[in-house]
């Protein structure tokens, strides 16, 4: 029995298959990640006990491209200039209105109302109030308002009413994040509270 060595030209052909694949995969990925999902990591403690610090996120950046964004999403943004935030950094909140909505902080029994709705907020972080500030906000159209389940310890639409409520225009939103992978024994899908789902439309 005899084995033939490849010749030189076959090895070469081979190498070149190798790295077009690998360039291939390299572009593809890049693309991927440009304008369909992207990861991203919780760099904060403000939306415990939904996203822990160090979790990490899949977003779907063509979720906003395709229709508008919904009350009680968790969404990434690229906060307002007013914001005074760092270049570059995006944030990650959870949607409380949407544009007409009007957002109020808080009926007699200390929940936050939309549209004269009161949420049930069994996500906030245990032991917090829906807000220890108190805010009447018409989110004007084409925007979101947003907050971080960890209310006491997130800077938030509440830190910046004094700059268009507190407003982020929806061209800021970079995409919805629709699943948490990592660590794998906190895999879940990040789907949104019941309670949006009675809210009625804004007036």
């Amino acid at each position: 029995m005899s084995t033939r060595t490849p010749s030189p030209q076959t090895s070469r052909a081979r190498w070149v298959e190798f790295l077009v694949l690998v360039v291939v995969a390299v572009v593809v990925a890049a693309l991927v990640r440009t304008f369909l999902v992207q990861t991203f990591y919780i760099p904060s403690p403000s939306m415990e006990q939904t996203l822990l610090l160090d979790d990490k996120v899949l977003v779907n950046k063509t979720a906003y491209r395709f229709q508008p964004p919904g009350r009680g999403e968790i969404a990434v943004f690229e906060p307002p200039l007013e914001w005074s935030a760092i270049p570059g950094q995006s944030y990650i909140k959870r949607i409380i209105g949407v544009g007409g909505d009007h957002v109020v902080c808080c009926d007699p029994d200390r929940r936050i109302t939309v549209n004269g709705h009161a949420l049930d907020e069994d996500y906030l972080f245990p032991g917090d109030a829906p807000s220890d500030k108190p805010f009447d906000v018409t989110v004007g159209a084409g925007s979101v308002f947003v907050l971080g389940d960890h209310r006491s310890a997130s800077g938030d639409s509440r830190e910046h009413l004094d700059a268009a409520n507190g407003t982020v225009p929806e061209d800021r939103l970079v995409g919805r994040a629709f699943v948490t992978f990592w660590p794998p024994t906190r895999a879940r899908t990040l789907s949104v509270p019941a309670t949006f789902a009675d809210v009625p439309a804004p007036r």
